[in-house]
């Protein structure tokens, strides 16, 4: 049996670098809490020069407030910061940095030199770890950290570090993700003595096109939404240019960039109706609360935070962003200016001139804004009528029930300028879809708009159009409830039996009724009707999930979009069904009053336009 060690304190050196271990974990992370110290001190200007991918150094220079030199050696302790001083200041956080640990653990692993000099100061000082006080040198006012051989004492760490190009890379994720919070500031980075970055200080959007890229802002949707203490804004990819990976998802609290599966997921289901397959979106979003109802101080690199209202927060950015994608057809119709334009962007985002004809897609053309009524020529209404059908298989509802449930999709007469029948020779100058020209192999709608040429897939188009029309029709009336004659049991935790009774009114509401039949049991009393021939038990066990996870639930709504999605999909105009002219413009008409309607339901264009200067180009017209 071994011998007993005896409690004893850590030597400070080992104490450091065990708190280094939670904040420092590749050059990257020494990089990131510099940058915040920057920021909090008010720097405009901020110069990074790494070596070694910044194994070898990490140098960051700006032009901030500076600290004086009797605190210089307080900078390099531990727990020391002036960025808070109680509890009520630490709840209510605001800057960047708070805990006052980052210098001290940077120093611990690493050989470090602060030089810093405020504007009262004549010169700047100079400090070491360890050092007695600090010296006299030169520099202008702000603050220098200069760090170098990161880990070189501690092999067990510095093994665990990769190449000095992957290395780097990752000091460069660390600066974009700064440095678009933070678009008022210059920041510019040197790689071995060599200019790497340069972004000037400039308009939120400006600095997205420089960070993310021009194909990104070229295919995003502007988002803005604010409400009482909380405000979205930002940019969102338009769903035909959804990425296959999600390498380009920045989410933002009050100006920190962190990662938040409560969001994550309310993005997500903003996208549900719209994303195809496993694509992932890509966004810039800027989410503002109120800093009292966040909670920044749950990890160490301050990359994870909780909402005390976390329900709430998931619901509004997804509606936030659910309006914008649902509005997507008319976002390019100038209605003045967007909430993060500005010339700069505007004149950068300029088309590229090539010699082939240009594919756009159907967000990208202004089309009017979406109208819950809509309306179809006669000949255009047996489409819609086909889909009520159809209903009764799924739905737990008689037929009659359904042909109420479908009312509102019975179409009237349409005003005499839908049909090409009296239409004036120009009219299709004052359609965003243009009209018909034919039909091409019984699948697509050629049609002309002032533009140039469309090109419609009819049946993806359709189906978008009457999904839309069913949503509409459910979300107008009471969700329809089924009583259960006999009542499913399952068992429960403790948590999910909170979760029943916290949320007991808000399930109701949407049509699942669970009710406590024991200590560790509930009763599925009641489902919506169109889900009551699913798995029961799995569909409660994922609401509370989610409710669990995300402090909300949309799997109702979901699960009964799917099945609304493949009754319209079958209900649709299907290819190889000749349209007369004057349906193939009632479907443009429908078209362009339907949220959504670039894209079907499983996530595909619904249509592209081929410009006319670029048709010209390609037969060489003018050349």
């Amino acid at each position: 049996m071994s011998e007993r060690r005896s409690i004893a304190p850590l030597p400070d050196l080992l104490v450091s670098q065990i708190a280094a271990g939670e904040v420092i974990e590749r050059p990257a992370s020494v990089l990131k809490e510099v940058l915040e110290n920057a920021l909090d001190a008010k720097a405009r200007n901020i110069e990074i020069r790494l070596e070694g991918g910044g194994i070898k150094r990490i140098a960051v220079n700006d032009d901030g407030i500076g600290i004086p030199p009797d605190e210089l050696s307080l900078a390099l302790t531990r727990h020391a910061t002036s960025k808070i001083r109680s509890l009520d200041e630490l709840e209510s956080v605001a800057s960047m940095g708070f805990r006052g640990e980052a210098l001290a653990s940077i120093a611990s692993v690493s050989r470090l030199t602060l030089i810093s000099r405020t504007a009262n100061d004549d010169h700047a000082w100079q400090i070491e770890p360890n050092a007695a006080k600090p010296e006299a040198a030169a520099g202008s006012i702000g603050t220098t950290v200069d760090i170098r051989q990161i880990f070189h004492d501690i092999p067990a760490r510095r093994k665990f570090l990769r190449s000095e190009a992957t290395e780097y890379g990752h000091c460069v994720d660390a600066l974009e993700r700064i440095a678009l919070a933070h678009p008022s500031v210059n920041f510019r980075l040197f790689h071995n003595d060599r200019p790497q970055k340069n972004w000037r200080a400039g308009s939120i959007r400006q600095r997205i096109l420089d960070v993310v890229g021009r194909e990104f802002c070229e295919q995003s949707l502007d988002v803005e939404l604010e409400s009482g203490l909380i405000a979205l804004r930002g940019l969102v990819i338009r769903p035909a240019f959804a990425r296959p990976r999600a390498d380009k998802q920045y989410l933002y609290v009050n100006g920190r960039f962190i990662r938040d599966r409560v969001v994550a997921h309310a993005v997500r289901q903003a996208y549900a109706d719209v994303l195809h397959g496993d694509r992932q979106p890509a966004y810039v979003l800027f989410l503002s609360v109120d800093p009292a109802t966040v909670d920044v101080n749950v990890h160490p690199a301050k990359h994870e935070i909780r909402f005390r209202e976390s329900g709430a927060v998931h619901r509004f950015v997804s509606s936030a962003i659910a309006h914008a994608l649902s509005h997507a057809a008319g976002a390019t119709i100038d209605n003045g200016p967007s909430p993060l334009s500005d010339n700069a962007l505007e004149s950068g985002l300029s088309q590229r001139d090539n010699a082939r004809p240009e594919i756009r897609s159907s967000s990208e053309v202004g089309m009017s804004s979406p109208s819950p009524a809509s309306s179809a020529p006669d000949s255009y209404a047996p489409f819609f009528r086909q889909t009520a059908l159809r209903l009764n298989e799924r739905g737990g509802l008689s037929t009659e029930q359904w042909h109420n449930l479908y009312q509102p999709l019975q179409v009237q007469e349409a005003s005499k300028q839908a049909t090409p029948d009296h239409r004036s020779p120009h009219q299709e100058d004052e359609f965003p879809l243009g009209m018909a020209l034919g039909q091409l192999h019984g699948i697509y709608i050629l049609a002309q708009n002032k533009d140039g040429l469309i090109l419609v897939d009819m049946h993806a188009a359709h189906e978008r159009v009457v999904y839309e029309q069913l949503k509409a029709a459910m979300d107008e009336r009471d969700l329809p409830r089924q009583e259960l004659l006999v009542p499913v049991v399952i068992s429960v935790s403790d948590k999910e039996m909170g979760l029943v009774e916290e949320h007991e009114t808000s399930l109701t509401e949407l049509g699942l009724v669970l009710r406590p039949s024991g200590p560790n049991t509930i009763m599925i009393r009641a489902v919506p009707a169109l889900l009551a021939h699913g798995d029961l038990e799995s569909l409660a066990r994922g609401v509370l999930s989610d409710l669990a996870q995300v402090g909300s639930s949309a799997l109702l709504t979901e699960q009964r979009n799917m099945l609304l999605s493949t009754m319209a999909c079958h209900g649709s105009v299907r290819a190889n069904r000749r349209l007369t002219l004057d349906e193939m413009n009632a479907l443009l008409r429908q078209m362009e009053r339907t949220e959504r309607a670039d894209q079907c339901n499983h996530g595909r264009p619904t249509w592209i336009q081929w410009k006319l200067g670029e048709i010209d180009r390609f037969f060489l017209r003018g050349q």
